[in-house]
């Protein structure tokens, strides 16, 4: 293996979530500020969360009732000569 060309390895950096969980896991950076975590995500909690980061829930939700409050336009059928 050559040397100093490899980034220092950290055997326990610290992890801190969004939700207040704290951990421990091997790293090549000492600190590490996560969103979400095994203790909040959706999958293992079961609990239904919507994690939404570039506001792309409410985008849809104001794109389907806009469309939702516009009439739909009528199609006009024209007989060729």
């Amino acid at each position: 293996m050559k040397k100093d060309i490899h980034p220092k390895y950290y055997p326990e950096a610290k992890v801190t979530c969004a939700c207040g969980a704290v951990f421990a896991v091997g790293s090549t950076k000492p600190e590490l500020q996560i969103e979400i975590c095994g203790n909040c995500h959706p999958f293992y909690t079961g609990a239904e969360k919507i994690v939404d980061t570039a506001g792309r829930v409410e985008r849809f939700k104001a794109k389907v009732a806009k469309k939702a409050a516009t009439p739909k336009a009528k199609k006009v059928v024209r007989k060729k000569k």
